[in-house]
Formats: structure tokens, sequence, C-alpha cells
């Protein structure tokens, strides 16, 4: 059970109880704004793609769009999703529970996008299709697995200039 592992994460950081449970879904982010009772952005969703160097995980707000030539600068590659196969292969979470908490491989590199740094707090899931936990950019940023930082790697949620 993901969501244990992630409890179990947490739980040296006195942070297993915070992790919320719902009677309802919160695979996607329409359904976890529903169930946290927040705008839609404010979920963090996380979003993994393969690359020469193994998986890279992106942690962007619920109305970011990953941006192509944006990622192809940053991994010099195009950006290919992972199938969900490959989700829990490399993350150890099904798809609808991804987190960068307790993944199952150290080499799984964690990005932020700084689509989430314009919130307080942000909402990522806690390892199952029904969780999540509320979090500060700089407690997301302290304990996602193995992050290599911000990055500008989104579009779509800000106003064109």
């Amino acid at each position: 059970m993901s969501i244990e592992s992630v409890r179990t994460y947490f739980r040296p950081l006195g942070r297993e109880d915070d992790i919320l449970e719902f009677s309802e879904s919160s695979a996607t982010v329409e359904l976890a704004a529903q169930a946290v009772g927040v705008i839609p952005a404010r979920i963090a969703k996380s979003l993994s793609f393969l690359t020469p160097e193994g998986c890279v995980l992106i942690i962007t707000a619920g109305d970011a769009k990953v941006d192509n030539s944006k990622y192809k600068h940053q991994f010099g590659v195009k950006a290919k999703m992972l199938t969900p196969e490959q989700v829990v292969e490399f993350t150890g979470h099904a798809i609808g529970g991804v987190c960068p908490f307790a993944l199952s491989r150290p080499d799984v590199r964690t990005y932020l996008d700084i689509s989430l740094q314009r919130f307080d707090t942000v909402f990522p899931a806690a390892g199952s299709a029904n969780s999540a936990i509320e979090l500060t950019c700089d407690e997301l940023e302290r304990y996602a697995c193995n992050c290599q930082g911000w990055a500008d790697l989104c579009k779509g949620w800000q106003a064109e200039e």
C-alpha cells in the first residue's frame, strides 16, 4: 500500500498525521480540489517522464501544462511520459496517487515547477488516489525525494505577456 509507505516516510518528520484521506477519489486535479476544498491550481500534480538518465518527476500547479520547448531545453530530449506500468515501477505509486515522497527508486529526480510558488500552501497526493497533504512550497522542496530544486517548465498558468 503506497499511502502506508508515504505515512512511514513522514513519520520521522512528525507529519504522518497530516495526511488527509478522503472517502471519495482525489485521483485527478478536479477531484482533488473538490475533496480538499480549494481551487484546482493549488493541487500539486505529479507528472512523470522518461529521459536518457531515467525518470524525472515534475511537480506542477494543477492549472499548468508542461511546455515542450522548456522541457527540451532543460532535459535535452522531447517529453515522453511514462506508461502506467513504468510509473509504478519508478515511483512505487499508481497514477492518481503519484507524489514525490517515499519513491521506490532513489534515482528518480524531482523538479518543482515555479507555477506552485504563487501559493502559500499546496496539496500533493500522498501515495493513493484518495489522499493529499498540505505543505508550504518550502516544505515541498525539503520533503520531496531527490529534489533538484525549482524550474520553469510549464505554461498556461499565468497571463501571457
